[in-house]
């Protein structure tokens, strides 16, 4: 961590007022326009619309995404070997259906160049509705009001529902609104041409860039109030149908004209407006998509979905909204008071961590959480072990439902994560590194395939929503293969090894850390690896004990043998776990205290990244991490290590730790609580906080960073509120910030839900919804919260206290085993010539 603390309140509040429950922009700006799209998107976690204005024209990236609907292309390696993985997979830009395009005189409402009196632009936590105000003079000096309202509904997975209204304040005029279905992947629309897909492959951070046509027309409509677009991806054969309707009222006269083309269908309203009456367009959206049935078929959903909504008032719609956010809120909300002025502004931004969650999960319904959600599309859509780690936990303890969707996502997925197993010569079951179609779709293998880690992150995410949960059923149905499979992989995937005494070894993996790769016992893989071996153990004597006939069947379909399971508990109690008794730390590898330190105290800022500006062989060299790998570990296994095993490790490695992933400051927040640092810990937690609100990374545009997020939930609930889960027993051991007057969050275990509130001088649990008893520990004392009840805890401080922040300055001078002493560098970055210039000397 830098020696000079982030600012705790890094936005412009005169643009972006602090609001604890909307995110408010006063002041429209081209020059941020990507970002504010991310950060004003809209969705439910199936169908995701970016802030984008209704008039579309200025864009970062007109964007309207759904999840899992994506093409696929072959992936061309330029040196290509066995196992590479062959066909790449990335999210289609779906049909626009937000656009309503205004002129009043026959002039255009343009956002950035027209004369606005009065703006703002509103995101409310509280209904997910995203609110729009303006008052704009026109050319001819009319001055018109403006409304537009933008909901998808997250109780009707299908719907959008869009309002926009006209008053004209002053003066008659011709109003025309234009409402559109446009096909902007490969449409051309009358702005910007031919639609960009993709911005090439410099940044592996952003989607790739197609080469041909991805939508193939097949139904066009555009008739009474109704019309309709249909389209077959040309590779993976996906189908995708989007209709809208529309209600039009106002007082004065209009008429409709109508088009529709393969790739547009309009509906224009012409009004001959008077002065001091309005033009409502209320308009209903449905988006369908499947993996290949016809398009006529989603069509007709469409039809339904459209149908249905009509029976009901947008009123009424809108109430519903509010009551699942009511519930969402009652269950999930974290609130604090940070006895400074910025209280509102901390409550805003974390409040809007927790909105992005819930917008990128709550309707996913058997699909994953990608790394952007469907705000936008870096990383190509793509689902990584992020959410098993970052999302899974705060679903399970808050929304446990949404969690469950997610194991059965990963259950799904089964069959392809056997077949890439075996294609890897290994038995069990290997799931992908990234991917949206269950095949792995990293063609870097080295920091893709060789992260076998992501087995046991699915594993840890299933018990402990097993644990939290009670869902015995869940586990037996679709949870024992995902163990069993996982377990035999590590079983296969190691090896023995005997020098005195036998320990069990796993090589050539890949960690969290991007920027060491292909190692031999990764700590953080050996570790989850031990656990999930552990578990797989644990739950196959359970189900034979107590689900003995569904176990036998099990058993007899997978081929499970005693002498395996056995097997499994011998590899587990022989995994090698690094150690280096020199320095009294856990080696990220085998090898990684060989390496040089790089000295990131010498790293120029423009040098970050590292990713952008070394080559990969560069920063492999060195003790250089790009995430927390080990402290990653001391989280999540925390009750296999040491209190003075966590504090050395954790000095040791945040020196090194760029913070180049936007995963590492949560959990090196959570552990910097732990071991004492707490000014540290608040540091990282602000960093995390203002991920995308800040854009602190520069590439909020490319979408929401949906596992930072679950990662600031988690520095709130398990890094200052103390809570942990291990070994199925619920515990808590407080780290509030100094300044911090109290800390409140909510908490769902095995059906009760507990509110926690925690101030400097104690800890209340109160049982709020449930019938059932929560066994607890607090500060290592066990107690018991009775239903209806609640438990008060005196807390005499909040652990260690150890001032100050960290330096970046590289921890050299330590003896290694081999008695060698530790030094650092920075590699040499010779900047490229410009064009023209003379070769250098």
């Amino acid at each position: 961590m830098s020696t000079a603390q982030t600012s705790t309140d890094p936005l412009d509040r005169s643009r972006f007022p602090a609001d604890p429950w909307r995110l408010v922009e006063c002041d429209p700006d081209r020059t941020d326009l990507g970002v504010t799209e991310t950060l004003f998107t809209v969705a439910n976690g199936y169908i995701g619309m970016r802030g984008n204005p209704e008039e579309g024209r200025h864009a970062h990236e007109h964007g309207t995404y759904i999840n899992g609907f994506h093409e696929t292309w072959p992936i061309r390696h330029a040196e290509a070997a066995y196992g590479f993985a062959r066909t790449g997979q990335t999210l289609v830009n779906a049909p626009d259906a937000k656009l309503m395009k205004l002129y009043v005189d026959d002039e255009p409402l343009v956002i950035g160049t027209a004369d606005l009196e009065s703006y703002e632009r509103s995101l409310d936590f509280r209904d997910g509705v995203l609110r729009r105000y303006l008052v704009w003079r026109t050319p001819s000096g009319k001055r018109v009001e403006v409304v537009s309202t933008r909901m998808v509904s997250m109780t009707q997975r299908h719907l959008v529902l869009l309002t926009f209204e006209v008053s004209m304040l002053s003066g008659d005029a011709p109003v025309v609104v234009s409402s559109q279905l446009l096909n902007r992947q490969d449409g051309v629309d009358e702005y910007h041409g031919q639609a960009a897909a993709g911005t090439g492959l410099a940044d592996p951070r952003k989607a790739a860039a197609f080469e041909g046509r991805v939508l193939e027309p097949r139904l066009q409509m555009a008739k009474d109030d109704r019309m309709m677009l249909g389209y077959q991806c040309a590779n993976s054969r996906m189908t995708v149908a989007v209709a809208a309707d529309h209600v039009v009222s106002t007082p004065d006269p209009y008429e409709v004209v109508m088009s529709d083309e393969p790739d547009l269908t309009k509906m224009v309203f012409r009004v001959d407006a008077r002065e001091g009456s309005t033009l409502r367009i209320e308009k209903t959206v449905a988006y369908h998509t499947s993996r290949g049935l016809p398009v006529r078929e989603l069509s007709d959903r469409c039809r339904r979905t459209l149908d249905r909504a009509a029976r009901v008032d947008n009123e009424d719609w809108l109430a519903e909204q509010r009551d699942w956010f009511d519930a969402f809120w009652a269950s999930a909300d974290v609130e604090v008071d940070t006895g400074e002025d910025t209280s509102d502004a901390v409550q805003q931004a974390i409040r809007f961590n927790l909105f992005t969650l819930a917008q990128a999960s709550a309707r996913a319904d058997g699909l994953g959480v990608a790394a952007k959600g469907v705000s936008g599309s870096g990383y190509e859509g793509h689902y990584f072990w992020d959410t098993e780690v970052y999302v899974a936990p705060f679903l399970t303890y808050t929304r446990p439902e949404l969690a469950r969707n997610l194991m059965l996502f990963r259950s799904r997925m089964l069959p392809a994560a056997r077949e890439r197993a075996a294609e890897m010569s290994q038995r069990g079951a290997l799931f992908p590194w990234r991917t949206i179609n269950g095949e792995e779709a990293s063609a870097y293998y080295a920091a893709g395939t060789a992260q076998v880690h992501i087995d046991a992150d699915v594993a840890h995410a299933l018990v402990q929503y097993v644990s939290a949960t009670g869902d015995e059923e869940l586990l037996v149905r679709h949870g024992l293969a995902i163990l069993v499979e996982t377990a035999r992989l590590y079983a296969d995937l190691g090896f023995w090894r005997s020098n005195g005494e036998r320990s069990f070894h796993i090589h050539g993996v890949t960690g969290p850390d991007e920027y060491t790769t292909v190692v031999n016992n990764n700590l953080f893989t050996n570790v989850m690896a031990r656990y999930n071996l552990e578990q797989a153990v644990s739950w196959v004597r359970w189900a034979q004990e107590h689900h003995a006939d569904e176990y036998a069947r099990l058993a007899h379909r997978l081929k499970v043998t005693e002498d395996e399971v056995t097997e499994w508990a011998a590899c587990a109690a022989g995994m090698h776990i690094p150690f280096d008794e020199g320095l009294q730390i856990h080696p990220q590898d085998d090898f990684f205290l060989d390496r040089e330190v790089w000295d990131l105290s010498q790293t120029p800022d423009e040098l970050r990244p590292l990713l952008l500006h070394y080559h990969p062989l560069v920063i492999y060299r060195f003790q250089v991490l790009k995430q927390a790998d080990v402290v990653l570990a001391l989280f999540l296994q925390g009750n296999r290590f040491t209190a003075d095993e966590k504090r050395r490790d954790f000095e040791y490695y945040d020196p090194i730790t760029t913070g180049d992933s936007t995963l590492s400051a949560v959990v090196q927040s959570v552990v910097a609580a732990e071991v004492g640092y707490h000014e540290v810990a608040h540091a990282y937690f602000v960093d995390a906080l203002y991920v995308d609100l800040a854009n602190a990374h520069a590439n909020t545009v490319d979408g929401l960073h949906i596992a930072s997020t679950g990662g600031v939930w988690c520095a709130l609930v398990n890094g200052f509120g103390g809570m942990r889960d291990h070994e199925g027993q619920l515990s808590f051991d407080p780290r509030l910030p100094a300044d911090w007057r109290s800390l409140t969050y909510r908490l769902t275990w095995r059906g009760t839900r507990l509110v926690v509130d925690l101030t400097p001088t104690g800890l209340r649990l109160r049982s709020v919804e449930g019938e059932q008893p929560v066994p607890v520990s607090v500060a290592g004392i066990r107690d018991v919260v009775e239903p209806g009840s609640t438990l008060e805890v005196p807390l005499d401080g909040h652990g260690p206290q150890i001032p100050g922040l960290l330096p970046k300055r590289p921890p050299t001078g330590g003896t290694r085993t081999d008695g060698s002493r530790i030094t650092a560098g920075v590699p040499t970055a010779i900047p490229l010539p410009e064009a023209g210039d003379p070769p250098p000397a």
